[in-house]
C-alpha cells in the first residue's frame, strides 16, 4: 500500500554539473536508486549550470572542477554567495591533496574524486546535507600531517601561492600545453593566457619560461597533480 503523499519521504534535490553526458547519466541513476536523493536538473558547464541554480534552487549541487570556461573552483565561489545554504560537493579527477582544500575554501561542502567507489558520492551527499564537511579518512590525514609539517618547518610549496586559475593552467602547462592551446581549452583569451603564465613564473621565482615549463612538467609527473584515470561509476 502506497503512502499518500503527505505521507512520502522529502527527497533532496540534486544538480548535477558535469562535461561528459555519460558521466551525468551514470551518477542519476545512482543518486535515483537511493530512497533520499532525486536529481532536479544537469548542466555540462558552469554558465549554464548557474542559470539552472537559480532557476530550480537544488538542495545540493554535484559539480566537476574541471569545466570549460569558468573552473569548478570560481563555480562554487558564485554558487555560494548567491545560495550561502547550499550543499556542494567538488568532483575531481585530481588527487585530493592539490584541489581539496582550494574547493573547501572556496566553499564547497565536501570533495571526492572520481577513482572513489560510486557509493562514496551518496554517502558524501548524505553526510553534507547532516551539516558536516565530507572528505575522506586519508585525507583528513594528510592534513593533519600537512599541518605538523608547516608548523614545524614554517614551508609551503611554491604552488601554493598560486591562485585557483593559476594553478589550472600551470597543470596545463605541465602537460605540455602552448599558450593557445590552453587559451582553447579554457575558453579564455591568448593574452589572458599570457597574463597568467607571467604571473606564475613571478610567484614561483623562474628565470624564463623553459625553466616554468620544466617546474610545471616536474611538478605534474612527480606531485599528487596526477589524474587519476579509473572512472568512479564503472561498475555503478
Amino acid at each position: 500500500m502506497e503512502l499518500p503523499d503527505s505521507a512520502q519521504p522529502v527527497k533532496s534535490r540534486v544538480l548535477i554539473i558535469d562535461d561528459h553526458p555519460l558521466f551525468r547519466l551514470a551518477l542519476k541513476e545512482l543518486l535515483e536508486g537511493t530512497q533520499t536523493l532525486v536529481v532536479c536538473g544537469e548542466s555540462e558547464t558552469a554558465a549554464a549550470g548557474l542559470g539552472m541554480m537559480r532557476k530550480i534552487k537544488p538542495d545540493v549541487v554535484v559539480t566537476d572542477i574541471s569545466l570549460p570556461g569558468t573552473d569548478g573552483i570560481e563555480l562554487i565561489k558564485l554558487m555560494r554567495a548567491e545560495m550561502p545554504e547550499l550543499k556542494i560537493l567538488a568532483l575531481s579527477m585530481h588527487e585530493e591533496s592539490v584541489y581539496a582544500l582550494r574547493a573547501l575554501r572556496a566553499g564547497a561542502s565536501g570533495y571526492v574524486m572520481k577513482s572513489e567507489p560510486a557509493e562514496v558520492i551518496a554517502e558524501a551527499i548524505g553526510t553534507m546535507l547532516e551539516g558536516e564537511i565530507y572528505v575522506t579518512a586519508r585525507f583528513a590525514r594528510k592534513l593533519v600531517m600537512q599541518a605538523i609539517r608547516s608548523d614545524s618547518s614554517g614551508l609551503g610549496s611554491p604552488v601554493d601561492s598560486l591562485s585557483d586559475r593559476e594553478l589550472e593552467v600551470f597543470g596545463l602547462i605541465g602537460k605540455n600545453l602552448g599558450t593557445r592551446e590552453i587559451a582553447k581549452k579554457l575558453n579564455l583569451s591568448v593574452k589572458t593566457i599570457e597574463t597568467h603564465r607571467a604571473r606564475i613564473k613571478e610567484k614561483l621565482g623562474c628565470k624564463n619560461s623553459a625553466e616554468m615549463v620544466n617546474f610545471a612538467m616536474d611538478w605534474k609527473e612527480y606531485s599528487a597533480f596526477k589524474e587519476i584515470p579509473a572512472p568512479v561509476l564503472a561498475n555503478a
